[in-house]
């Protein structure tokens, strides 16, 4: 798009519509002005669900962009650092032993799910630190061997579960907003607004990562700092999302590509397209997961998969994919 300012405005426009409109939609339409009943399914379930979906799919595309931009790689995604799969193990662990509590309103199992993913991050960043300073091929490979060693635990765990509990981790693994509520959403709020704030005062150094390291070192930028900041902004939403919602794929590998070709690749831009495209492509996703096979539900992880997997395909295959400014 020869305008970004347009993209932009477009892409706020259909964000907005689609939180207005996506609330009304699911087995039966509930307008507005309903009453009773369908008032309280409207504005204590689907509302904050459509919210949920919005902030959730917003961060994972904004850590989607972030890691993009770290790696110097389009087909980077916000779990390559196996913050998924360590959010994942906390929960296999916790439904496999059978616990069942809360603690200030937060369920038990989004409180694993989130301690597996900050043990995550802390292994991660140790490996690379062992390895003497923070280089960006050390901080992939250490990613990628931490989330294949976490894969293969949460398997071993499925393994030797009982059916119940397999089914309950398999469930969880599909990535769900179904049991979404206000008090959920108070959980991700904190995480979406830190990550925002923290990416969009690092948008220029962002910029100049894409371009190389050495650009940015030659422009006074601490590589190393800024390479942590981004690491931990980005990390931290993916282990709030995955805590809360379970893995959702995709969203982040689609959403910052999807941006660029309207946007452009400037991260002044960039950023406010992603964070708007990630929460209208996630909401309007789950609406659909509420909607295909009513009154069941697809689990929203499988619907963003069922379109990530061409996308990704597509993404391989066309020449323009390109993180140039």
């Amino acid at each position: 798009m020869k305008k970004p300012s347009i993209g932009i405005a477009l892409l706020a426009a259909l964000a907005l519509a689609a939180l207005l409109a996506c609330p009304l939609l699911g087995m039966k339409f509930i307008p507005y002005h309903a009453t009773g009943q369908e008032l309280d399914i409207l504005l204590g379930i689907r509302l904050p669900r459509v919210l949920c979906a919005f902030a959730a799919g917003s961060m994972l595309a904004l850590s989607g962009m972030a890691f993009q931009a770290l790696f110097r790689n389009p087909l980077a995604t916000p779990f390559t650092l196996g913050v998924s799969s360590g959010a994942a193990l906390g929960a296999a662990l916790f439904i496999r032993f059978g616990f069942a509590f809360a603690i200030l309103g937060i369920s038990g199992v989004s409180l694993a799910a989130f301690v597996g993913a900050l043990l995550s991050i802390l292994l991660v960043y140790g490996l690379t630190k062992l390895k003497g300073g923070f280089s960006t091929p050390t901080l992939l490979l250490a990613g990628i061997a931490i989330s294949f060693f976490f894969s293969s635990l949460i398997l071993f765990i499925q393994y030797i579960s009982g059916t119940t509990h397999s089914f309950r981790i398999v469930h969880w693994m599909m990535g769900t907003l179904a049991t979404t509520d206000y008090g959920k959403l108070a959980n991700l709020l904190p995480f979406f607004v830190t990550g925002t704030l923290l990416l969009a005062f690092l948008h220029r150094e962002m910029n100049l990562f894409m371009v190389g390291e050495d650009l940015a070192v030659s422009r006074g930028v601490d590589t190393g700092l800024v390479k942590k900041l981004i690491f931990l902004a980005a990390s931290l939403m993916v282990g709030g999302v995955v805590a809360v919602c379970g893995p959702i794929g995709f969203v982040g590998m689609m959403s910052p590509h999807i941006c660029r070709l309207l946007v452009g690749a400037d991260h002044r831009r960039l950023l406010p397209a992603t964070l708007l495209f990630g929460g209208l492509f996630l909401t309007v996703c789950d609406t659909l997961s509420r909607m295909l096979i009513a009154p069941a539900e697809v689990p929203v992880g499988i619907l963003t998969a069922l379109l990530g997997g061409p996308f990704f395909i597509w993404l391989l295959l066309n020449r323009k994919s390109n993180l140039e400014l």
